[in-house]
């Protein structure tokens, strides 16, 4: 044995299956084409990513493009799909918005990942009109107690900073950060 991984021996060059690939040829180039989905075979795969978890319209229709849908295809079966109530842009906000927020984002953020997961604006708006102001700076007061601890580790001069920058990555308006930060280090943090 040589000097691979205990027990088993080295793979010499020309045992390599990389290797049979004729010479110039990259991997690319020797992988089959992807398979064009009809509308019922987009259907069934529409089906089975349904049934994992919920999806937004985008998201679903840039799926099934990328399991081999023509564009025309996927729109079709997920229009197919809104009509039917199977996919709801409304209800995975709302969902959203609400398992994000109790993880400790707020609506900047929610607003930022909501779009690029293709809802609409007004859609998003509805969606976080449920988080109240109270509840927004509740959420942003346990966020600062649960990093603390962390940040206390570092320099003592670091802390509010990197709070307030922490609890703005996580999408809390300016004006809710620098008064979580005032109650929670005693410093007042810098807009």
């Amino acid at each position: 044995m040589a000097a691979g991984k205990p027990g088993r021996p080295e793979r010499s060059r020309s045992q390599d299956p990389r290797d049979a690939r004729p010479q110039g040829t990259r991997t690319a180039e020797i992988v089959a084409p992807r398979k064009v989905l009809d509308a019922k075979t987009a259907r069934l795969a529409a089906g089975d990513l349904l049934s994992r978890h919920a999806w937004t319209r985008a998201d679903l229709a840039a799926r099934l493009r990328r399991r081999g849908a023509p564009a025309e295809v996927a729109a079709e079966v997920v229009n197919d799909l809104v009509a039917r109530g199977y996919v709801d842009d409304a209800a995975f906000a709302r969902q959203w918005v609400s398992a994000r927020a109790a993880r400790g984002y707020g609506a900047a953020r929610l607003r930022m990942e909501l779009r690029a997961r293709g809802i609409a604006p007004p859609v998003i708006a509805a969606a976080l009109s449920a988080l109240g102001g109270d509840d927004t700076l509740a959420s942003a007061r346990e966020t600062a107690r649960r990093r603390l601890p962390a940040l206390r580790r570092g320099r003592p001069d670091r802390v509010a900073p990197r709070l307030r920058d922490y609890l703005l990555r996580r999408g809390f308006s300016t004006s809710i950060v620098v008064r979580v930060v005032r109650e929670t280090t005693g410093v007042a943090a810098e807009e």
